[in-house]
């Protein structure tokens, strides 16, 4: 039976794919930096176990904790809305941390058992947003945008020995915590230059209609790319993540 790691799994996507996976019969190590056990079933293929991507300690923990993993899951992440002018050091360093530096510190300490092993998939969860240029997200997918040239790179690099690299980009989603996180960091609304701008351009987005994405969507396509060896190295997820691949004549490659 194989066993998957899923960091960020208190909520949205995370979760999802860990439940998706337990359904579908495998081993799932939910991770999130405060465990919480009430947010899926007990379960004898489930072990929650604490990790915070931003903790080398932790992580070393964790995955000595895990034990042979498959499948690594990259998805903890958060977002911090601001125009670039705006953002504070403290920001753009924490959505680095979290989304960028916390991906490949987990990425490498998976990665020598996978070599060892001779086999393993990597998936790292961004964003849509990285297909095309949008106002007050430009350091978040800053961040995202490097863990696609990463993994692109990083795909080349494991391949000989066996284990495959992929990228799953998530739309934009009402369903899971991820905007009300956002919101609360939003920066710059009452500032005298960019104010009215901040609040036009979210009353736009908020104003904005038709599909969006599905948690389950995402946990899909998380399930294809670790299960299908043909599966592309970009899978956007989401009916406005695969129309905006499609925009920028990208597509799922």
């Amino acid at each position: 039976m194989k066993t998957v790691l899923i960091t960020g799994c208190s909520s949205g996507f995370g979760l999802a794919t860990a439940r998706l996976f337990l359904d579908r019969g495998w081993n799932v190590i939910a991770t999130m930096r405060a465990p919480r056990h009430d947010v899926l079933p007990p379960e004898p293929r489930l072990r929650v176990l604490p990790l915070d991507v931003t903790d080398a300690a932790s992580i070393a923990a964790a995955v000595a904790a895990a034990g042979p993993i498959d499948v690594l899951v990259n998805n903890a992440g958060f977002g911090a809305p601001a125009p670039v002018e705006l953002t504070s050091p403290d920001t753009v360093r924490a959505l680095f941390d979290t989304n960028t530096f916390g991906t490949i510190a987990v990425t490498q300490a998976v990665l020598p058992g996978m070599r060892q092993r001779g086999s393993g998939v990597i998936v790292n969860v961004t964003s849509s947003a990285t297909y095309k240029p949008l106002p007050l997200v430009g350091v978040y997918r800053a961040a995202k945008a490097a863990v696609n040239a990463l993994s692109e790179s990083l795909a080349g690099e494991v391949a000989p020995f066996g284990i495959r690299v992929h990228l799953v980009l998530p739309g934009s989603s009402g369903e899971t915590q991820f905007r009300v996180t956002a919101a609360k960091r939003l920066e710059g609304p009452g500032d005298p230059v960019y104010g009215d701008f901040i609040r036009d351009t979210l009353a736009r987005m908020q104003a904005m209609t038709g599909p969006g994405t599905r948690a389950q969507d995402v946990s899909e396509a998380v399930w294809r790319a670790a299960n299908d060896a043909a599966a592309p190295m970009r899978i956007p997820a989401g009916a406005d993540a695969v129309a905006w691949a499609e925009e920028a004549g990208v597509g799922a490659r």
